[in-house]
Formats: structure tokens, sequence, C-alpha cells
């Protein structure tokens, strides 16, 4: 039987400039706010922490000092 990747969260290594598939899937979610990131408009993430962020706002708000 075939698996679809259709509504399923893929797995991904965050590197500096991109990210590698782990384990396919159609999208990823926003380590801060829970929002489904399809993995075409992934723009935001921690290297360091391995997270995505569906915005700028959402990173700047995890990545920013106490």
């Amino acid at each position: 039987m075939l698996m679809s990747n259709a509504s399923r969260p893929a797995k991904l290594h965050y590197m500096a400039n991109g990210f590698r598939v782990l384990s396919p899937g159609d999208h990823v979610l926003c380590a801060v706010t829970g929002e489904r990131i399809a993995l075409d408009a992934l723009r935001y993430w921690s290297v360091a922490r391995q997270e995505a962020y569906a915005t700028a706002e959402a990173a700047t708000r995890t990545l920013a000092p106490a």
C-alpha cells in the first residue's frame, strides 16, 4: 500500500542554509504557535533548537533574550 505525504508532518534537520528531510511529509508545526507550515512556505527556523517558526515575529519571540 502506498502512503501519501498529504496531511502528514515531516521531520526535518535544520541547517544554516536550508533543511534536510529526514521523514517525508507536507508540513511542520510552528514551535511557538502550533500553526501548520507547508514545507514550500518554511522560511524561519533555529539550527540550535531544531525548531520551525511560522513568522519572523514568532522566531523573534522565541530567540529574543528574556
